[in-house]
């Protein structure tokens, strides 16, 4: 049974303590109602196949080995404070790494870690959003971006990505989006939820959207090394040069180091212009003081080292094992279908209307969790705007996949419309 979200406008009596207004706007679907009634399912007991949170270290994906002893023996001088942007040597990691990827303009002072991705998208929008200022925001998106924009009192605009096109950007419905009030383009490359890996092509045309209109591109790449069939991740950064991009990255997927919360963010382009915005992250970096300590020391032995990921993804390892049995999988049930992911983790599967006419997606997918033990996020938690795609993650082995979609399959067919 479908649990409701306590929320911020039901009345409450007079001596209570009301949550602020902002958060009415807020859901994050990740975690909410669904997610909920699985840990109450958990606690009576049973056991759920978790197929919605992209959590390496639940399915066997270890931290590689360097980058566990890096943070290990750096622990005696990791027991205070550090610079609030982050230690040097880290932080001259990432600018290393940037420039072996086309990116050699970046600055030391431009370069912020923190504790994960989610942490910076939230110092980054908090330092450059007005009340009433847009933002694009891909359809589907990670809702983080979404939900974040909503807090800083802004208006998220959601441009359409194509699954016709293999999930490529919708650049016509972009523009249609476009306002006076738009201040910038959020890029997330590869997508998350739909694996979508965009071309050199597609990145000059929010180049050239982005400087026509002079806005901002916040660049999402925390899944840029995992990438399949031999596909090239192209840093924005690199093609735009001639605009303000903010580009994220972490340890948390590729590195399979979530629990480090070890994030980072590079302000690229002509930062001369954004001396202002730049000061103003620099004090929101400074009033949480800094990120964990311990975890930054993981960063140069993560990017120097040797990169593992290459072995999980590349024909025969894990990873893409999992990720082609998905699609094979899934292109045998009736009224389903995925675009094969290109990268990231995850597969964004479409329920054929004409064969299962879902009304609500997020009643689907708990009823599923409630009759087949399996949790999956439905699409509409992706900002997707119609209940007829569910997001899976493909880091389970094969046979616990094969077990979900054989579940899934059972349970569509005899679900009422």
């Amino acid at each position: 049974m479908l649990m409701p979200r306590t929320t911020p406008n039901i009345a409450l009596p007079q001596d209570s303590v009301a949550a602020a207004d902002k958060l009415t706007s807020v859901g994050y679907d990740l975690r909410g109602p669904v997610h909920e009634h699985a840990v109450r399912l958990e606690s009576e007991g049973h056991q759920i196949l978790k197929l919605n949170i992209g959590n390496p270290a639940i399915f066997g994906f270890d931290t590689p080995p360097e980058v566990l002893a890096a943070l290990v023996d750096n622990l005696p001088k990791a027991q205070g404070y550090c610079e609030s942007k982050g230690i040097v040597s880290a932080r001259e990691a990432i600018v290393e790494y940037y420039a072996s990827r086309g990116l050699s303009s970046l600055d030391l002072d431009h370069v912020f870690i923190g504790n994960g991705v989610s942490e910076l998208v939230g110092i980054a929008l908090q330092g450059f959003l007005n009340s009433g200022d847009e933002v694009l925001v891909p359809a589907p998106d990670f809702p983080l971006w979404t939900d974040t924009v909503h807090l800083n009192d802004a208006r998220p605009v959601h441009y359409l990505c194509d699954e016709s096109a293999g999930w490529e950007p919708d650049f016509d419905d972009l523009l249609a989006k476009l306002s006076s009030r738009t201040r910038a383009i959020v890029v997330i490359n590869p997508n998350n939820p739909t694996g979508a890996v965009y071309s050199t092509n597609t990145l000059r045309r929010f180049a050239e959207i982005a400087d026509r209109h002079n806005l901002v591109l916040f660049a999402d790449e925390i899944y840029e090394r995992i990438i399949y069939d031999g596909k090239q991740h192209i840093a924005l950064a690199s093609i735009a040069t001639d605009q303000l991009v903010v580009t994220f990255g972490g340890l948390s997927k590729a590195y399979r180091a979530a629990g480090l919360r070890i994030g980072w963010m590079a302000l690229s382009g002509p930062t001369q212009r954004a001396k202002a915005y730049i000061d103003g992250l620099s004090m929101l970096a400074a009033m949480r003081l800094c990120a964990n300590v311990p975890g930054q020391y993981a960063i140069p032995a993560a990017l120097k080292g040797y990169q593992c990921i290459d072995d999980l993804t590349a024909p025969g390892g894990r990873l893409a094992i999992q990720r082609d049995f998905i699609a094979k999988r899934v292109s045998e049930m009736e009224g389903v279908s995925c675009i094969t992911p290109e990268g990231a983790v995850y597969a964004f599967l479409r329920i054929d209307p004409g064969v299962y006419p879902i009304q609500d997606d997020e009643r689907m997918v708990l009823d599923f969790l409630t009759e087949e033990k399996v949790l999956l996020a439905h699409g509409s938690a992706f900002h997707w705007p119609a209940p007829d795609h569910v997001r899976l993650i493909f880091m389970p082995s094969v046979e616990d996949l094969d077990l979900a979609l054989t579940r899934f399959d059972r349970f569509l067919r005899g679900y009422p419309h």
